[in-house]
């Protein structure tokens, strides 16, 4: 999923699943509808990588990405806790965020592989 794409997942339309990312991980929470919906609490989540809030549990508009430069121990340790408790166990997994399987210059990068990337275990995943 592009940014765009990941875009019209957001919760807004009642007949369209809601989508959200964690560390490249695209998880389908439409199930947790009144947590990720239109008006929902969490809504502000939804539609796209929200890595680093979920790290901070931030809401903060700043916050709702997937940059986690200056993140501390803690707060890595927190993301990787909700990453496997909340999500990984909660709501299945429905892709990959574009920049995690893309080259910086937007080719593909051939050498990606799930189980390669740090914290992820491809049986989990799949």
């Amino acid at each position: 999923f592009t940014e765009e794409e990941l875009a019209h997942y957001g919760g807004e339309e009642e007949d369209q699943p809601i989508y959200m990312a964690v560390k490249g991980v695209v998880f389908d929470v439409t199930s947790g509808k009144e947590f990720y919906g239109r008006g929902a609490p969490y809504n502000a989540l939804a539609g796209k990588d929200s890595t680093r809030g979920v790290a901070k549990m931030s809401l903060d508009p700043a916050d709702l990405t997937h940059d986690t430069t200056g993140l501390t121990a803690e707060e890595l340790k927190a993301l990787d806790d909700v990453f496997t408790k909340v999500y990984k166990a909660k709501y299945p997994i429905v892709g990959y965020t574009a920049r995690r399987i893309l080259n910086e210059d937007g080719s593909p990068n051939l050498d990606f592989k799930p189980e390669d990337q740090p914290h992820f275990d491809i049986k989990d995943e799949l």
